[in-house]
């Protein structure tokens, strides 16, 4: 018996090298007739805002842009891109960069439409007025925001991780073109592959899949397994980036589609508590989440398959959780500490993570800490 769901609506993907150039018929698909374009200073560096604008304007589309994006956006960020927002002219959003410059779209779109803070959405559907459309330009392969109707957003005062999600903030369309993400920096695309890895894994074994999120959970995999390694090792080759921006973009649908679990949960406040990165705390919580699911038989079956799968897609003879644990070791490690005090403060925090109530072993803080130690214990000198 098939159970049943409901599918949530999806982005136009438009796939493939130098397809940028698709942009201002992506615009005027929309019928609308500016554009305001959302991005950071270190895409603005690798030239590919003045590409853009050079693309829209010379097809009569006007831009402004906004690039301050911050990394990890908080409340006041998003009520800073907001506050320039509201003195130009524009009806259509583009984001262009990594997960934060699409995060802070989306945050921008909802208080400039709707009003208040931040803080007013966390949730799912809490929207009540239009929103404007939005066209996501990923950069790097690793959050899937493209193809997610969540903004993901940090409390200001305490760090919190809020998901501020509704149907009206996911992109029209995403686009996705492998050639403007080789300029992003090895570190960041191996933080952000990690992550997208992770995003597939999650969702694949969350107790909200379904038959539609586990074929998206699924093909991301196969996607990214194919060139997650040569991105770690920086031997970049072939069509590793396009194996790893559609992967990145087939977990965001799985996500969409289901949610995530434990790892997330764990990483979120070592990000908030000590500021590691992102991709790097995920990286860290990952393998150490996989063997505790590997006791639920479900979760084991779908693992089960999923090393079969790696011999397909890197003829690798080791089961799914070792070849994950061996990817983490070859990635640079947080350097810090933690004490007993410490371990259980960050527990805690996780145990409130609305990430880690998907995750197929239902946990409370102590078994977070559990999780902790034993993720802390391979940091030890040996």
């Amino acid at each position: 018996m098939v159970d049943p769901f409901v599918s949530r609506p999806a982005p136009k993907l438009v796939f493939g090298n130098g397809v940028l150039r698709e942009l201002p018929s992506c615009v005027g698909e929309l019928g609308v007739s500016s554009v305001l374009l959302v991005t950071d200073q270190g895409i603005v560096r690798a030239g590919h805002v003045e590409t853009a604008r050079s693309l829209l304007e010379a097809n009569g589309i006007p831009v402004s842009v906004y690039d301050a994006v911050q990394e990890n956006p908080t409340e006041s960020d998003a009520a800073e891109c907001c506050e320039m927002a509201r003195g130009v002219d524009f009806d259509c959003f583009v984001a262009l960069g990594g997960g934060s410059s699409l995060d802070t779209a989306k945050a921008c779109n909802f208080l400039l439409t709707n009003g208040g803070r931040m803080s007013d959405y966390q949730g799912y559907g809490k929207a009540a007025e239009r929103m404007l459309p939005l066209i996501a330009i990923p950069t790097t392969a690793g959050t899937g925001s493209e193809c997610q109707s969540y903004a993901l957003v940090s409390r200001d005062d305490n760090g919190e991780k809020m998901a501020c999600g509704d149907p009206k903030a996911l992109a029209k369309t995403a686009i996705l073109d492998p050639d403007i993400s080789d300029t992003q920096p090895r570190q960041v695309a191996v933080q952000t592959g990690i992550d997208a890895l992770a995003h597939a894994l999650e969702s694949a074994v969350s107790i909200r899949r379904t038959e539609l999120s586990s074929l998206y959970a699924e093909a991301a995999f196969r996607h990214i397994s194919r060139a997650i390694g040569d991105i770690i090792d920086g031997q970049v080759k072939g069509d590793d980036r396009g194996h790893m921006l559609l992967g990145a973009a087939l977990s965001g649908r799985a996500i969409e589609n289901s949610m995530l679990g434990a790892a997330h949960a764990c990483a979120n406040p070592l990000t908030a508590r000590h500021g590691v990165i992102h991709g790097r705390a995920v990286a860290l919580m990952l393998p150490h989440v996989m063997r505790l699911n590997a006791a639920d038989p479900d979760a084991a079956r779908i693992y089960d398959r999923y090393s079969h799968i790696l011999r397909e897609t890197v003829t690798c003879s080791q089961t799914l959780i070792d070849w994950v644990a061996d990817l983490v070791g070859r990635i640079e490690q947080p350097g810090f500490t933690a004490n007993e005090s410490e371990i259980r403060k960050l527990a805690s925090a996780a145990a409130t993570q609305w990430t880690g109530r998907f995750n197929p072993i239902p946990l409370k803080a102590e078994g977070f800490a559990d999780l902790y130690r034993s993720a802390f214990a391979m940091l030890e000198p040996a």
